[in-house]
């Protein structure tokens, strides 16, 4: 059987959200999927796998109703293994910001950047920064050339780091992330912080890989599900760029290190997991 890996989101009003709740667990589990879906007043947010013809038809059904049908629905090759359960659940916000209701991106955030664009601005050698707004964990294993990364243990902690990437206020900022869901929420809140010209990665890492693979993305994608790490590029592209954080050897192997409250990912290669007790495989939970 063939597998595929869906993730999606869409910022758009959602006036009861329980209610929608329970309709996609009961369409997802009807359809065999597995994985997440959050639900909040401000839109959803999801990752599921499932048969690649469940997918599919969960797309189809999707764009009958009108708030998602403009949705970006990212598909990636699956294992079957990628969640262990079903998750559908109702939350404040699609992905967690503490960044207030003043920040919406329905109403304000940066212009939208295709892959296309920043592939040329890459090639034509234009003036702009990168900023990854994903996790810290996340950017060691695979990034855009040149780009920076505030210091982000978790996407909540944009407030207190904006400050990091303030003398970039009159540069041209284009934030990156997975598949764009923080991105648009952290373009805007830039924006509200005096930030001139803000741009934002359409469809996100997820969409620039999938047409320039091997290109001015490095290193492999993090990705919140059983695979942790995605390939970019071919085979004979594939280029490493995280290392080890214990003998400095290149890898993409994470592992979750329970010496720290709350445990936290780091890139470890299978050589020193063997040997650290307080490190075990990386795995991804619901």
């Amino acid at each position: 059987m063939n597998y595929t890996i869906l993730l999606f989101y869409i910022y758009t009003l959602i006036e009861e959200p329980e209610v929608l709740r329970d309709a996609q667990r009961e369409l997802a589990l009807s359809l065999g999927l597995k994985g997440r879906l959050i639900i909040a007043p401000e839109g959803i947010n999801g990752t599921f796998e499932g048969a690649s013809e469940a997918v599919q038809e969960y797309i189809e059904t999707m764009r009958e109703d009108a708030r998602f049908a403009d949705v970006d629905f990212k598909t990636s090759e699956g294992t079957g293994t990628a969640f262990p359960k079903l998750s559908v659940k109702v939350r404040s916000e699609i992905v967690a910001s503490r960044l207030g209701e003043e920040v919406d991106p329905s109403v304000e955030t940066g212009s939208f950047l295709e892959p296309d664009e920043l592939h040329s601005w890459y090639e034509e050698g234009r003036e702009f920064q990168v900023v990854d707004m994903r996790n810290d964990y996340e950017f060691v294993s695979g990034h855009f050339e040149g780009a920076i990364e505030p210091g982000l243990r978790n996407f909540r902690d944009l407030n207190e780091k904006v400050d990091q990437v303030g003398h970039l206020k009159e540069t041209p900022v284009v934030t990156v992330c997975t598949g764009g869901v923080r991105c648009e929420k952290a373009s805007a809140f830039l924006k509200k912080k005096g930030f001139k010209n803000v741009y934002q990665l359409k469809g996100g890492i997820h969409r620039y890989v999938e047409k320039y693979p091997g290109e001015h993305f490095k290193g492999g994608l993090y990705v919140f599900d059983g695979r942790v790490v995605m390939d970019t590029a071919p085979q004979d592209k594939k280029e490493i760029i995280g290392t080890c954080m214990f003998c400095d050897s290149q890898t993409e192997e994470y592992a979750d290190d329970d010496s720290v409250v709350p445990s936290r990912q780091v890139l470890c290669c299978k050589e020193c997991l063997g040997s650290q007790l307080h490190l075990r495989p990386a795995k991804r939970t619901l």
